[in-house]
């Protein structure tokens, strides 16, 4: 078998992403919890049942750092527990055992114990029991009780994680795909924020754009936008909006949410509490299509993508000496076992994914309209954020995907489709393929929503809000540069939080100018194929990342300037001014 096999039969096995790695001859298989270090001198069948007992120690619960603490320091002990719990977690495993593992196993010593617990005290007695054959190959117990401490660390230092499926060794394969033939620049229309001339001249040949101007001050009862004829005979026009007090809101407010603040450009100050979202899951569909994950290839170019450093030890090079390599290095050697002098330090590498990306996706009623490529940009838009969570997932980063549409301020609604600790299973594609588009696009609202939820339960260093859009803001009151407005500034808050922000218009025909006066400075892409996302997704994910951090250092010295100011004014009785807030509040 190959390693790839073995690694795929271990993971059967224990039930979990399991790596293999191949140990120098003569050296007996063992595991720290996550790999197993098989004997490379072993024939095949000896290194399948090696192979399994292992894994189905793994898999029984055998290893748990509460159980295998009772046998540090006592290797007599760890021999017999070996032997009786390894016969134990075989035949537990059986049915997923090849039938030359299925030979080995004594059913007579694994009736003898129950769990783990009970080997455990079995093994404590002094009773007769045979040691364990090479194929059972040994419990380093040290190791996997620096493993299981190494992991409560991270735990506890980053919060809830999401446990990759894919280890460091498969992630540094997995290179940017830079040898494409379709580059950014070969784009009738560039996807990266903007559109060439022969975009542009195609785009008003084949159809008119949208038109977005609308005048009056917000909640004018005069129409605000009248799009134009769309590919396939559809025409999007505005609905008269009435003041705010008495337009349509399908979703009583007294359900209770959040309520956000709204930016008032024309006023320049903040209406507070003015919108309420609330969060909700999206109703069932019975009979609803699944969209396929991962169908893009997204995976590779977001690989080397949101990587962390990581203290790793037994290097043979790095900054600093690994105390416990060296000691142990020494037991070694005074009793006599081969030491590898060379990997005694500790060396910081790029291994840990330190990633949270929040998929927020558009299904008001512009998204029902047919796209660039003949399907609805909702659907378009939709199959994106499916294999944009699926490749995230996969890589090991903390991935969630919203869905949101809005009947007026007082009800802005977001429907979970995957939260963050949730598991990337059929359920979430029934979801996915169960939202409808209809309603209005507040999108200001959900972008601070969508900001709080990675604030508070993304749990990484490093984190992402994708917008897939269409870029038209419109609700009722919400139009024109008012909401053009409110967008662009809680972009620009979620920024200065830390939190990058970029927005796709997948499929559409939206000209970038009319997309910059929603989306603002913040990274933003219209894609008009979604072939064309795998070859721009790595560098705008970067430009996102980057504007956020320069975006929240900068904000951090301009508050603390300003809080400075607001001091010497209070203290010589000049007042506090009337600047607005830098980050409004939410309730």
């Amino acid at each position: 078998m190959s390693v790839d096999q073995l690694r795929l039969l271990a993971s059967a096995i224990a039930g979990r992403t399991v790596d293999v790695l191949q140990a120098d001859p003569g050296t007996r298989t063992w595991t720290d919890g996550s790999t197993i270090h098989l004997d490379e001198s072993l024939e095949h069948g000896d290194a399948v049942v090696a192979l399994a007992v292992q894994a189905s120690l793994l898999a029984a619960g055998s290893l748990d750092p509460q159980i295998v603490g009772n046998l540090h320091r006592r290797p007599a002990v760890a021999r017999r527990y070996l032997v009786v719990e390894g016969h134990r977690a075989l035949a537990e495993q059986e049915p997923l055992l090849p039938p030359v593992v299925r030979r080995v196993v004594d059913r007579g010593l694994a009736g003898r114990s129950s769990s783990p617990a009970a080997s455990v005290e079995l093994a404590r007695q002094r009773d007769p029991l045979v040691s364990p054959p090479d194929t059972f190959g040994e419990l380093r117990v040290r190791s996997l009780l620096v493993a299981a401490e190494r992991t409560r660390d991270t735990a506890a230092s980053a919060g809830p994680t999401h446990a990759p499926s894919r280890q460091a060794s498969e992630l540094d394969a997995l290179e940017e795909d830079d040898d494409g033939d379709e580059g950014i620049g070969d784009l009738l229309t560039s996807p990266v924020g903007g559109g060439g001339p022969i975009g542009k001249l195609f785009g008003r040949l084949l159809s008119p754009s949208r038109g977005r101007s609308g005048g009056g001050p917000p909640g004018a009862d005069a129409a605000t936008h009248v799009g134009g004829p769309r590919p396939g005979g559809s025409r999007r026009t505005s609905t008269a909006s009435a003041s705010t007090d008495t337009a349509p809101e399908l979703f009583a407010a007294e359900r209770g949410g959040t309520t956000y603040p709204e930016w008032d450009g024309f006023r320049h100050r903040y209406r507070a509490a003015w919108c309420t979202v609330l969060e909700d899951d999206p109703p069932r569909l019975d009979g609803a299509a699944t969209p396929p994950l991962d169908d893009l290839g997204l995976e590779r170019p977001l690989a080397r993508l949101g990587i962390g450093l990581e203290r790793c030890r037994r290097r043979r090079q790095g900054d600093d000496l690994d105390v416990d390599g060296v000691v142990e290095a020494r037991v070694d050697a005074r009793v006599g076992v081969p030491v590898d002098d060379a990997a005694l330090y500790i060396e910081p590498l790029r291994r840990r994914r330190d990633l949270s990306v929040l998929v927020l996706l558009d299904v008001s009623g512009s998204a029902g309209e047919r796209g660039t490529g003949g399907q609805s940009v909702h659907d378009l838009q939709r199959r994106v954020a499916g294999s944009m969570a699926a490749a995230l997932h996969d890589l090991g980063d903390r991935v969630a995907v919203y869905a949101f549409n809005s009947r007026g301020r007082r009800a802005v609604q977001l429907l979970r489709v995957k939260a963050f600790d949730d598991h990337l299973d059929g359920a979430v594609g029934r979801r996915l393929g169960g939202l409808t588009p209809g309603a209005y696009t507040r999108l200001g609202a959900a972008i601070r929503h969508g900001t709080a939820i990675v604030e508070e339960r993304a749990g990484t260093p490093r984190r992402l809000l994708v917008v897939l859009s269409d870029g038209f803001a419109y609700d009722h009151g919400y139009e024109g540069r008012y909401g053009e407005a409110d967008a662009r500034r809680a972009l620009l808050e979620a920024r200065r939080r830390g939190v990058g922000c970029l927005c796709l218009s997948v499929g559409t025909d939206v000209e970038p100018a009319e997309l910059r006066r929603v989306f603002g400075t913040a990274a933003h892409a219209t894609v008009p194929r979604v072939e064309q996302l795998r070859s721009v997704l790595a560098p705008l994910f970067r430009e996102a990342l980057r504007s956020a951090e320069a975006q929240h250092r900068s904000f951090q010295r301009t508050g603390r300037t300003k809080e400075r100011l607001a001091i010497e004014r209070r203290s010589d009785g000049s007042g506090g001014g009337d600047d607005p807030p830098l980050l409004p509040a939410r309730r």
